[in-house]
């Protein structure tokens, strides 16, 4: 029997052909890889741009009769962005289930191979194989303190135990936000922009997700700490985008 990776049971007698995925990066990843299998994703999966399936809703109310009607031989779904209440109520429909549990760049590697070989069992894809040799390098040498907030009005920004964290810190770069003293259960905290910008961060990375900064709505705040706009796919999206995220933010 199969275990996905919070060791939950799934069911698969045979390699899936119908999958409903409620992850975007995952999204992306199946509709780049095997696309044929893919019938059903989310409202927020935007990559890639022509994407052609079946809408379910949003990742944290997903439709789950739509989903059940799609006659999906797989769901996949993320610990961190669908709600267990959902996996469990498609679980008794009767709908099969892999979670991924994804906290670094190393766990996403490791569970989305595990997702393509074992679930999926497709031939890994040569963006993981790359991936997997991009981040597998030793991190450089410091480059700075960096903060990157997610929201504003309030101000929340990324903490300590995240994906973004772990891969800034590939890079070089120490979150200002993820020291020995921050709480280690408070992985987005609310913060003050004083505690963003100041002379002690080198650098503010603005997404353009979950909040959608702009040139004209962020960068005017702060006085002390440059910025920089960056995509939020590169940041936050396990999947091809650790590719591009290795190439556009390493330098």
């Amino acid at each position: 029997m199969l275990r996905d990776d919070l060791g939950a049971p799934v069911d698969l007698t045979a390699p899936p052909r119908r999958v409903v995925s409620l992850v975007p990066s995952l999204t992306e990843a199946i509709a780049t890889s095997c696309p044929e299998t893919l019938v059903g994703a989310t409202d927020w999966c935007t990559h890639p741009a022509d994407l052609d399936v079946a809408r379910v809703r949003g990742t944290k109310n997903p439709d789950l009769r739509a989903i059940a009607d799609l006659s999906p031989d797989l769901v996949v779904a993320n610990k961190e962005e669908n709600r267990e209440l959902d996996v469990r109520r498609l679980r008794e429909r009767g709908v099969t289930v892999w979670v991924t549990d994804i906290e670094d760049v190393p766990s996403a590697l490791t569970s989305m191979r595990r997702l393509w070989v074992e679930a999926l069992r497709q031939p890994v894809p040569e963006w993981l194989v790359q991936a997997e040799q991009l981040w597998g390098t030793a991190a450089p040498a410091t480059r700075g303190t960096v903060a990157v907030p997610i929201w504003r009005d309030p101000w929340m920004a990324v903490g300590p135990r995240t994906y973004t964290t772990d891969l800034l810190t590939r890079l070089g770069w120490t979150n200002a936000l993820a020291g020995p003293d921050a709480d280690p259960g408070d992985r987005y905290p609310h913060v003050d922009l004083a505690d963003l910008d100041h002379p002690g961060v080198d650098l503010v990375l603005l997404p353009d997700e979950p909040y959608v900064f702009t040139a004209e709505d962020g960068p005017e705040a702060f006085t002390h700490a440059p910025t920089r706009l960056v995509s939020g796919r590169l940041l936050t999206w396990y999947g091809p985008a650790m590719v591009e995220a290795h190439e556009t933010l390493a330098t």
